[in-house]
């Protein structure tokens, strides 16, 4: 990873990122006292000055809220250092997190399932907990999200490894929300997962803004990483059926798909427009049918971020930087269509039919009494409709501008209000160009331009596979068979003698091979071998990755010596008890509020079976129920029921919960 104390000013937005999450964790904490105080009294005079601090606290969290919208809208710093004259494209912010401490939970998870000495992964487990502390500060390359993969990857061998499906891994995950700064937490690795998940799209968008966009190679580069981010980000949404903060819900994730994809279309316009336009009739014609394009996705863009819930949380900024890259792009088409009308006069030798079906293209309908023929040959006509035109590129060019002037944080974009007001200088000269004294007699309203592209874009899948990477905890042996899922005897040592050559018994399988064909009366039965064992050792040299052929080469290696095989043993997997977890997420719709959800389990008859209730998370796309509750993580203890109670989101937690 980047160093993490650089002075660069993407490290800088990151770190001003983590003190603004803690300040808000702080004042979330303290309204949870306030709400939970003010619940519980019954004095006036102490509900005054509870209900007069709670004003303090949400004014403090309105505040914070807002400087956190203040970073996710410093475009300025993930733009290309190169001189442009472009509208800023939005990266996203990386999540934050908290360290985590893998040491003690997989030791005593290898010492207790695998029956292995856990000081000799002493180096793995380090190696794991590296790759997670860089993958906090990657760098803004290929390379960085090579090594996000890559910790993606581990985590699934780690799952796999180390979860098993009755109990969780001991570690507690915190992740910040993105937007509202808010934190969740959770003894469950898939929200670790799904949080590298999110940070990879918003890697992906980060390079897609760095890139050079005066250059048909940078622009290449950018529509193909914010396709790449639109396609992790979808992935993350139909992978994760149920999610703990509101940057991966299902609806922002759907919302933030396609404001990649249209910044994707916005730069495959600006590819088109990079060698410069010719001002010729079917040049234009294509040009603003490709802007009308763009013009329209921004505007689905911005529908869609002013929807409940998203609209609550997606940054103000955003969705007018949206509605005003819809005006934008809706005034250039109007621009290029009048264009046509005024400058292209039809000359003889012009194709009538041709320049006839190219125009009527544009329209859903023309103006009531006109014909596009008509229009293309009376020269009076196609002055009408092309001032039509230049008028409605003035009305959307001032509202793009108008609205750039109400938002804050978006009048301080320069580059933005330059973009605007060239803009808008272009379209009034024009319009001056063609006015003359007889216009009021004739007023027709422009119609609407029917989009049209011959560019496909659509989000690219992310392909893991290309990455390839190595088990840390390799050394455990082959993960089909041991993995966190199997239940092993400890090893056993069996002391093997040859019998006239013979070993008594056959192997089979890959690796680790496995015993069968045990002959009852063999020395290797005696000594307690038995059918099925898989062997792990063999004269003190470990087997686990060792094939029939080569497991044999080692037993006549050895000749009539005696030889110590370590084998074990498959157990019947049985439900295990595993300790009580509490999650919370600091979130709620509304509000910032704390709230600590405690289940209790009381002791009842002994017959009855608990059902295994669905982790808040679902990895796959098998779980489609609604999770019962978005505030905590059920525990399933065998032989046991719950009794169910309405617990209200405040309820104090009794001495058997844990809070985190």
């Amino acid at each position: 990873g980047c160093n993490p104390l650089a002075e660069t000013g993407r490290s800088k937005l990151q770190n001003q990122r983590a003190v603004l999450n803690q300040q808000i964790l702080r004042a979330v904490r303290m309204r949870a006292g306030a709400e939970n105080l003010l619940r519980a009294t019954t004095n006036n005079k102490v509900r005054e000055q509870v209900l007069l601090e709670l004003s303090f606290v949400n004014s403090d969290l309105q505040i914070l809220k807002e400087e956190l919208e203040g970073l996710n809208i410093s475009v300025e710093v993930y733009q290309n250092a190169e001189e442009t004259f472009s509208i800023p494209l939005v990266p996203l912010g990386l999540k934050e997190t908290k360290d985590v401490d893998f040491t003690l939970p997989l030791k005593d998870f290898i010492q207790e399932h695998y029956s292995q000495d856990s000081s000799e992964y002493e180096d793995e487990i380090a190696d794991l907990m590296d790759l997670r502390q860089a993958c906090r500060t990657p760098s803004r390359d290929e390379a960085g999200i090579e090594m996000l993969i890559s910790y993606f990857l581990q985590l699934g061998y780690v799952e796999n490894r180390f979860l098993p499906p009755t109990r969780h891994i001991g570690v507690l995950f915190t992740w910040y929300d993105s937007f509202t700064g808010v934190p969740v937490c959770q003894q469950n690795l898939l929200l670790e997962k799904a949080s590298v998940l999110f940070n990879i799209g918003a890697l992906y968008t980060q390079i897609g803004t760095r890139c050079n966009r005066q250059t048909q190679a940078g622009l290449e580069n950018a529509v193909d990483a914010f396709q790449k981010a639109a396609g992790v980000l979808s992935y993350l949404k139909e992978t994760f059926t149920h999610t703990p903060s509101y940057d991966m819900s299902p609806a922002m994730l759907n919302v933030l798909v396609k404001m990649m994809l249209a910044q994707a279309r916005e730069c495959v316009f600006e590819q088109i427009d990079l060698s410069g336009i010719r001002n010729e009739f079917f040049t234009l014609v294509k040009m603003t049918q490709e802007v009308a394009k763009v013009g329209e996705v921004y505007m689905l863009v911005n529908t869609a971020m002013n929807q409940e819930p998203v609209k609550e949380n997606i940054p103000y900024s955003w969705s007018k930087l949206a509605q005003i890259k819809s005006d934008h792009y809706k005034a250039l088409a109007h621009y290029f269509i009048a264009t046509i009308l005024c400058d292209h006069e039809l000359q003889p030798g012009d194709d009538e039919d041709q320049q006839e079906k190219a125009l009527s293209q544009l329209y859903e309908h023309v103006p009531e009494g006109l014909m596009v023929l008509a229009v293309l040959k009376d020269k009076v006509q196609r002055k009408q409709l092309g001032k039509a035109h230049l008028r409605q590129a003035v009305v959307h060019h001032e509202e793009a501008l108008r609205v750039c002037g109400l938002c804050k944080k978006l009048r301080n974009i320069e580059v933005l209000q330059e973009v605007l007001t060239a803009a808008h200088k272009r379209s009034l000269l024009k319009y001056a160009q063609q006015e003359t004294e007889d216009d009021f007699l004739s007023l027709i309203q422009a119609p609407d331009i029917l989009p049209k592209t011959e560019h496909k874009i659509e989000a690219i899948a992310p392909q893991f596979s290309k990455v390839k990477v190595k088990d840390f905890f390799h050394k455990l042996g082959p993960l089909t068979v041991f993995s966190a899922k199997q239940r092993w005897t400890a090893p056993r040592t069996i002391c093997l003698h040859h019998e006239a050559g013979e070993l008594g018994f056959s192997l089979k399988g890959g690796s680790p091979v496995q015993v069968y064909c045990l002959d009852p009366g063999s020395s290797a039965a005696s000594a307690g071998l038995k059918e099925g064992d898989y062997i792990v050792s063999v004269g003190g040299m470990d087997c686990k990755w060792l094939g029939v052929n080569e497991v044999l080469e080692k037993l006549k290696s050895v000749g009539k010596q005696p030889m110590e095989l370590e084998v074990i043993s498959c157990q019947d997997t049985a439900a295990s008890l595993h300790s009580k977890s509490a999650t919370y997420s600091m979130g709620m719709q509304k509000t910032y509020s704390l709230i600590c959800l405690a289940m209790d389990e009381d002791k009842i008859d002994q017959t009855k079976k608990a059902p295994l209730k669905l982790p808040f998370l679902s990895w796959g796309t098998k779980n489609r129920q609604k999770a019962a509750s978005t505030l905590c993580l059920p525990s399933a203890v065998a032989g046991s029921s719950q009794i169910k109670k309405k617990l209200s989101p405040f309820t104090l937690l009794n001495t058997e919960s844990s809070l985190y």
